[in-house]
Order: C-alpha cells, then sequence, then structure tokens
C-alpha cells in the first residue's frame, strides 16, 4: 500500500461554521463545496490532512453513521513557530480553549475549540526539560 493523502472526514451539525473556521484560522481552502459539505485543503505547502466536512444526517453515509458527530477527537498539527501563531490566532480572536504550554517531555501545545466542538491541537517539539521523563 502507498497512500498518498491523508484526509480526516468529520461529521457536523454546521458545516459552515466548521468550514469558516478551517479557513479563517489555519489556513485551509475550500476544494469544493455543496450544500451539507466541504473538503478544505492546504494544498502541496506543507503536510496537513485534508479535511471533509459533512453534515449530520445526510444521506451519503450508511444509516448507522448519519448521527453520529466528530466528538472526542483532537486534531493535532505540528508546527514551527509555535509562539507567533498562538499570539496571531489570539489576536485574530480564535477560540483558544487551552492555553499554551509545556509538558516535561519536550512537547508545547495550545488547543482551540471550533463551533462544532472539534478539537485543533498546535504542538510544536522541544528538547524536553527532564529528558527522563
Amino acid at each position: 500500500m502507498k497512500v498518498t493523502t491523508s484526509t480526516l472526514s468529520l461529521t457536523v451539525a454546521d458545516v459552515d461554521a466548521s468550514r469558516e473556521f478551517f479557513c479563517a484560522h489555519l489556513g485551509y481552502e475550500v476544494a469544493m463545496a455543496a450544500d451539507g459539505f466541504a473538503s478544505l485543503t492546504r494544498g502541496e505547502t506543507d503536510a496537513a490532512a485534508d479535511i471533509v466536512l459533512l453534515r449530520a444526517g445526510t444521506e451519503v453515509l450508511p444509516p448507522e453513521q448519519r448521527d453520529r458527530q466528530a466528538g472526542g477527537l483532537i486534531l493535532a498539527l505540528t508546527v514551527t513557530g509555535l509562539d507567533a501563531e498562538e499570539r496571531r490566532l489570539r489576536e485574530a480572536g480564535a477560540p483558544i480553549t487551552m492555553p499554551l504550554r509545556e509538558e516535561p517531555w519536550g512537547e508545547r501545545l495550545f488547543q482551540m475549540t471550533d463551533p462544532n466542538g472539534i478539537v485543533v491541537q498546535l504542538v510544536e517539539w522541544v528538547t524536553p526539560t527532564d529528558p527522563a521523563s
């Protein structure tokens, strides 16, 4: 098997709200869209997964999946320049729901939550303060 692209498909109540969040705050662009559907990409610029947003209840999903919505999921994006990104997003009014922090094992991170409850975590790895952890 050769994976050529990674795509995260999320079922949400309000496709437009999530689409706006990902485009406004995280640099995604709409590749295609229709009623209750949006395909988002960051193009060839980096390794971020594409995102497909589907409206809950849509009939393209199997019946047992139609009413499930994204939950308990954290979309983690490893970035460079985390401090600058946190500052940019805070100044833009992004919904930062977990402030910037550093874990002893070298993970620096903060989280945002989109209007449908999708948690997006931006991460940057540094030399751990306690390498034994």
